[in-house]
């Protein structure tokens, strides 16, 4: 039975080359985000390359949507293997005129919903013995440099859930490590071709944090990888 990973959030930067990598590697791919025309042309471009792959349509900030992922792709793909978090949102930058409910959406991305899916998938990653692999940023970072570039971007909801995100990823570590399931985190250190953030001078290929996250899962080692 192939072995399937579920990458949630998928886009054409870090997500698209995770797929691509993991899909290299025998791996079925289910891709997840909220645009059913951008996963269909995704799923369309892997099938091309010999790679098995389904979409699922999902807004990641809602719970149910979360709660409902793995059984649908579980009754697509068969029992997951992996599970890439790359989803994040934007909202609440500027904390002191934010709506609260944009804060506790941005938190619900990073964090709530992400152990949503795991609680599904959970017993299948112990079965597998599978991995939980995770995109982070910088930003996140309890640094005065990464605080003042939060609020000079605008994106202080982001670092906000990006600690939270981090912390959670020691947590699973130490929570998941009898089970033999990995956990993995990759901090990115820099702007990443070919995402939103791309504005012509990105520095980071994607085809290296998707490297990354393979030796995570394929070294049965569960750590933080930074990438710059």
């Amino acid at each position: 039975m192939p072995k399937t990973i579920i990458v949630c959030g998928y886009g054409t930067g870090i997500s698209d080359a995770v797929a691509n990598k993991f899909g290299a590697e025998g791996f079925q791919i289910a891709l997840v985000a909220r645009s059913a025309d951008k996963l269909e042309k995704a799923r369309a471009d892997l099938q091309a390359r010999g790679i098995k792959a389904a979409a699922f349509p999902a807004d990641l900030s809602d719970p149910n949507a979360a709660k409902d992922l793995v059984s649908r792709v579980a009754e697509q793909l068969g029992a997951i293997h992996a599970i890439h978090w790359n989803a994040y949102a934007t909202a609440a930058g500027d904390i002191l005129t934010a709506d609260v409910t944009a804060l506790h959406t941005v938190f619900d991305v990073a964090v709530t919903n992400l152990i949503l899916v795991l609680q599904q998938a959970v017993g299948d990653l112990k079965a597998q013995k599978g991995a939980v692999l995770v995109t982070n940023g910088l930003l996140g970072l309890f640094d005065p440099k990464m605080d003042a570039m939060a609020v000079e971007w605008n994106s202080m909801g982001l670092a906000i859930a990006n600690s939270a995100k981090h912390k959670l990823i020691g947590l699973l570590s130490e929570k998941l490590r009898a089970d033999g399931i990995t956990v993995g985190e990759v901090v990115v250190s820099g702007l990443v071709k070919g995402t939103v953030w791309d504005t012509g001078n990105a520095t980071v290929e994607p085809r290296r944090i998707a490297e990354a996250f393979w030796g995570i899962y394929s070294g049965r080692e569960s750590r933080v990888v930074t990438v710059s």
